[in-house]
């Protein structure tokens, strides 16, 4: 008879991934701790190997586990992660092409790849609107910090940016929050995290797991 391995659940360690290398960024962005403007190459590290490299294999593993939801996202981003460290790197030669280039090439430039992700940020949102609170509200949150982040960089305005580190920070602890929410769950602690339905309640599908990054259906 063939043998299957059962998968453990992978989204915690994307959605864990994406939130701290998210909440890094955001406080840069936000001018938090440090000099608005100050150079955000902090998050190169966390961008290459934890929200760029555990969060793609975060979504191989989903691919492996049937959740085409959590592998198409997860993987999404982590190649956003490991994009954006490979413009912070000088050995790629990308931000010296772009500054090089003139005064509005790089501010343009970065705008454009904020664009696309805007774009598709929202295709995730509308994926999740019969999932559950937490995804609804974290891509949403997300979009809207790529808005903010999109038009600052190409109007070149330090303070719509600012912005949107305030929203990148709430979208990472929105992420962190599902994460615990599948961690903290009955067999390992004295509580559990709520994650509502909203599903309408005649068309859920099987219960699963609080927190998995899962539509009801199964994708």
């Amino acid at each position: 008879m063939p043998m299957f391995r059962k998968f453990g659940n992978p989204g915690p360690l994307g959605l864990s991934a994406f939130a701290l290398t998210t909440f890094v960024l955001s406080l840069h962005n936000g001018g938090i701790g440090q000099k608005l403007g100050s150079p955000p190459n902090v998050v190169t590290g966390l961008a290459f190997f934890y929200g760029g490299l555990c969060q793609l294999l975060a979504g191989m593993w989903e691919f492996a586990s049937g959740n085409t939801f959590g592998a198409t996202a997860f993987s999404s981003y982590g190649g956003f992660w490991m994009s954006y460290a490979v413009i912070l790197v000088p050995g790629f030669g990308v931000g010296s092409a772009l500054t090089a280039a003139g005064d509005t090439a790089h501010s343009h430039a970065i705008g454009i790849f904020l664009l696309g992700w805007v774009i598709m940020t929202f295709i995730f949102f509308l994926a999740t609107l019969r999932t559950n609170l937490g995804l609804c509200l974290l891509f949403a949150f997300l979009d809207i910090t790529f808005i903010l982040l999109c038009a600052g960089e190409w109007n070149a305005k330090p303070h719509v940016v600012q912005a949107g580190g305030y929203f990148g920070l709430f979208t990472a602890l929105i992420a962190w929050y599902i994460a615990a929410s599948d961690l903290i769950t009955k067999q390992s602690s004295f509580f559990t995290l709520p994650n509502p339905s909203l599903a309408p309640s005649g068309n859920r599908g099987p219960v699963v797991e609080e927190g998995d990054v899962k539509s009801e259906s199964g994708n």
